[in-house]
């Protein structure tokens, strides 16, 4: 019987407020499905990296028997991704040691993204073999296939030790069929032991909120229009494509210039951080360059709270993405019962469905999203009719579902596991 899991989430703690540089979706994902694991009696110890000094070791936030755990590895502060690899046996020991102080057993290591996995089969041999269930979230072959510049590029090491994960790992979660598609044709993945399971949305939260009271909210006029744009602020997110087509929305409507923003959610306006600085000085000269400088504004990172009124308060949500193995953003605003125009890639060709709950246009043609922005923004009863389907839409989504097929998943495994040890 399913008692404990152990969760990882190396790199990134799912308390981190979202929008910085490396927090996003999986953050999310973390925290919403042990939250939902807990509330049908699973423990959950989610073990990730001591990013603060002096931030408890333990915060028991993810419900009745559930917790984050942060485990020192490395410096104690914000740190590349790509370094704290050089850090991960510091990791696996911290975690092993807690479970030997506390003398816990965990029936599964499930973890997020490669440094995870990487984690995942150390421990897995400390504790005799308990099964790994593996969710890479963002794939590096195919972020490279998109990059831009070398410094977009993901390092060697990461490919390889996305291979060898597919091999030992004893179920791999693809977020939609293409994922699946992908880790089999990318990475040589056995279609036999991947599961799909699609991230949620917490539907308590992300629902409708009358668009006059978010307005309000947080201070958008009545007769302005929002439109919206959620995430983290790198080349990969093609917010250069959206100001590209704000530009030329407003070439063939300057009537638009007097009552709708761009607003972008994510980032930190005023970081020192060398590769999210470049890009936001690049964004901001782009947008003087093209006369929209006053209709684009960089709002931060904003708590999931305060998140609810954006999407309610917006028009759409544009997803100009060059790659998004799922897009957890484009499900929350549908929730909220806003349309999305989004890239026709990846796992947005999944979530948003072209005409009912949103448009997919081709990777990069900011032309073809100038359209469906003009057409979201002139013709009110297709927004709210596009909206309505999107809220509909979203509701397949609910953790409560998502656990439940997750739980599925880790049955698939457990009794395989117990019968190898008799």
């Amino acid at each position: 019987m399913l008692k404990r899991v152990a969760m990882l989430s190396v790199h990134t703690c799912p308390l981190a407020l979202l929008g910085g540089k490396e927090t996003g979706g999986m953050n999310v994902y973390v925290r919403e499905l042990s939250t939902a694991l807990d509330r049908r009696g699973i423990a959950v110890d989610v073990f990730t990296r001591a990013q603060e000094p002096g931030t408890p070791v333990v915060h028991g936030v993810l419900g009745e028997r559930s917790r984050v755990i942060h485990i020192p590895a490395g410096p104690e502060r914000p740190y590349s991704k790509h370094k704290v690899y050089g850090h991960l046996p510091e990791f696996v020991e911290g975690v092993r040691a807690r479970a030997v102080r506390e003398n816990l057993h965990y029936d599964i290591i499930h973890s997020h993204y490669w440094l995870s996995g990487v984690a995942a089969q150390q421990l897995q041999d400390v504790w005799g073999g308990t099964p790994i269930v593996q969710m890479f979230h963002t794939l590096g072959e195919m972020k490279n296939r998109v990059a831009q510049t070398d410094a977009e590029r993901e390092p060697p090491l990461r490919i390889r030790s996305e291979r060898d994960i597919v091999q030992f790992a004893d179920r791999l979660i693809a977020a939609t069929p293409i994922e699946r598609a992908d880790l089999v044709s990318l990475y040589g993945a056995d279609p036999a032991k991947i599961d799909i399971v699609p991230p949620g949305v917490n539907l308590d939260l992300f629902r409708p909120i009358p668009r006059a009271e978010a307005r309000r909210r947080i201070g958008v006029p009545p007769d302005h229009r929002v439109i919206l744009f959620v995430g983290r602020i790198q080349p990969l997110k093609g917010i250069d494509c959206l100001i590209r087509a704000m530009s030329l929305v407003l070439k063939r409507h300057p009537e638009f210039k007097n009552n709708v923003c761009i607003s972008i959610i994510g980032g930190n306006p005023h970081t020192t951080s060398g590769d999210e600085r470049r890009e936001m000085q690049r964004l901001h000269a782009l947008k003087e360059s093209l006369g929209v400088g006053d209709l684009v504004v960089f709002l931060g990172a904003k708590d999931q709270n305060t998140l609810v009124n954006y999407y309610s308060a917006a028009q759409m949500v544009v997803m100009p993405s060059f790659y998004e193995s799922f897009g957890m953003v484009a499900v929350e605003a549908m929730a909220c019962g806003t349309p999305v125009v989004a890239s026709d890639v990846g796992g947005l060709a999944y979530t948003v469905e072209d005409g009912f709950n949103g448009y997919l246009v081709p990777q990069k043609d900011y032309r073809a999203m100038a359209e469906k922005i003009i057409l979201l923004l002139k013709y009110n009863r297709l927004r709210d009719h596009l909206g309505e389907q999107a809220r509909h839409w979203a509701q397949r989504f609910s953790w409560a579902t998502i656990a439940e097929q997750m739980l599925a998943v880790y049955a698939q495994v457990l009794p395989v596991k117990i019968m190898e040890t008799k």
